[in-house]
């Protein structure tokens, strides 16, 4: 008998919270399905897939891209041989030991006639006047003023020709300090 009313008070119990909850949400699924109508999504179709034509590709017939010829012309079929060319059995000067562009006029001098620069080479100075030569290029000194040097500079192209081209050093001025 306790077992039969224990299973009917369990019966009872599923019934009424079955009817409970049934119209509990109501008001909550009716919003969502009002709010749904509107809400149609919209896929756009796939594009259309343009095929793309067959190319051969011949390979055998073409140089390769990095063979040493496409990548270093030949010197001896396209040099000339003529023009300028360095002295290489010259002595070299102290200041042809330095790029052109890490050297410094920091003054001029003036002998008689006789024009010199000083050029300063790491923490070095030098005198230097015109057939001097400085820099890496074999540049010699055609002229010097009050404010520039005047180079001549000897420059190997990739073909193996020399070419000349004029440089010039500004005096390099010290900038004045702030006065107190």
């Amino acid at each position: 008998m306790k077992n039969e009313f224990r299973m009917r008070s369990v019966v009872v119990l599923c019934v009424v919270l079955s009817a409970c909850s049934q119209g509990e949400h109501e008001d909550v699924k009716a919003w969502m399905n009002e709010s749904a109508k509107d809400l149609m999504g919209k896929v756009p179709p796939l594009p259309e897939i343009k095929p793309f034509p067959v190319v051969a590709y011949d390979a055998i017939n073409l140089v390769p891209p990095f063979a040493p010829s496409r990548i270093e012309p030949d010197k001896r079929a396209t040099s000339t041989g003529l023009g300028p060319r360095p002295d290489l059995n010259r002595r070299r000067e102290p200041l042809e030991a330095y790029p052109l562009e890490s050297l410094k006029m920091v003054g001029s001098l003036l002998q008689g006639k006789l024009k010199q620069a000083v050029v300063q080479a790491d923490k070095a100075f030098y005198q230097v006047k015109a057939g001097n030569y400085m820099g890496q290029n074999f540049g010699v000194i055609t002229g010097v003023t009050e404010t520039e040097i005047t180079l001549k500079e000897l420059v190997e192209d990739s073909n193996g020709d020399w070419s000349e081209r004029t440089s010039k050093m500004l005096l390099q001025e010290k900038p004045q300090e702030a006065k107190r």
